[in-house]
């Protein structure tokens, strides 16, 4: 934690992480919060946390996260301090480094996003753009996946990145156990891209949620906007926009989303021929469910089934 922290940010992951357990109920993961020393941080939300150990922790630790952070130096100065640079020296090479909000100003003053894709609180993408501008910046997105370097957007964002990282590291079930316990959803379609900015739809118009709801109980249709809109009861032009509005995604970009969540749910779940899981989620072949998850996801459906299955 580096004061003053994000109070939210700053307990997420001992609440995610510290409710998965394999099927004996033992913990699969030990949780530590800690900061440059043992004094209490203080937050932006009118207390202290007290840390459970200082910077020495980090020489044993196998994930580094940082909860979003106003420490001047890296959200405002864009440099490094000694001491978090001594503290970083301490970190042993391979460790799994992630961030939550604003933590991502700290791994950027680092130099660990240079060149690499990251993300940040939208609010905040600007600043992190001028300050730092060898990352590669994506404040639309819920959060980046690196490999050995994770970033997620603001606030509640770092609780889908907990759940994505424990869902790598033990599979869905293991993952959705812990959802079901914090009361969130398992996944979070779209990107913070539909909080940004957006119009509030006027109460007098008509939103676009029944047809979304058809859509996403349709998906082996052809599901055209114009098919969409009609369901709507709107002209093709108001759907777009309103569905914009609403979504922060065009029609097309969301319901390939949705057929993508659903051909990745049958993976999870079902030991279904890869043809036939393209069929049932309306990517239609199997060529198509390959080249979209390797697009998205960087695997085959076979490894995504191997690594995320239920079992």
């Amino acid at each position: 934690m580096l004061a003053p922290v994000v109070g939210f940010d700053a307990t997420i992951p001992s609440m995610v992480f510290g409710q998965a357990t394999d099927d004996a109920d033992n913990p699969l993961y030990a949780v530590e919060m800690i900061a440059l020393d043992r004094r209490p941080v203080s937050t932006l939300s009118g207390y202290e946390i007290v840390p459970a150990r200082g910077r020495e922790a980090l020489a044993d630790a196998d994930t580094v996260i940082i909860p979003g952070t106003r420490m001047a130096q890296v959200r405002y100065d864009g440099t490094f301090p000694a001491e978090l640079r001594a503290a970083f020296d301490l970190i042993r090479p391979g460790t799994r480094m992630v961030s939550i909000c604003t933590g991502a100003f700290a791994l950027a003053a680092a130099g660990l996003l240079d060149g690499r894709p990251a993300t940040t609180h939208w609010n905040k993408a600007a600043d992190l753009r001028r300050l730092y501008p060898s990352v590669l910046l994506d404040e639309d997105v819920l959060f980046v996946d690196d490999g050995d370097v994770l970033t997620s957007a603001g606030l509640a964002a770092g609780i889908d990145l907990c759940l994505h990282i424990i869902r790598g590291d033990h599979g869905t079930k293991v993952a959705n156990q812990v959802a079901k316990y914090c009361v969130v959803p398992p996944w979070r379609d779209g990107g913070q891209a539909q909080f940004i900015d957006s119009a509030v739809p006027d109460s007098t118009d008509t939103s676009t949620s029944a047809a979304r709801n058809w859509a996403a109980g349709n998906l082996t249709e052809p599901l055209t906007v114009a098919q969409l809109a009609e369901h709507a009861n709107m002209s093709v032009r108001t759907f777009n926009r309103r569905f914009r509005e609403e979504t922060g995604d065009t029609p097309a970009l969301w319901v390939r989303k949705q057929r993508l969540h659903r051909a990745r749910e049958l993976l999870e779940s079902h030991d279904l021929p890869i043809d036939e899981v393209a069929r049932r989620s309306g990517l239609v072949t199997g060529a198509n469910l390959r080249h979209q998850l390797r697009k998205h996801l960087g695997m085959s459906p076979t490894r995504y089934r191997r690594t995320f299955g239920g079992e």
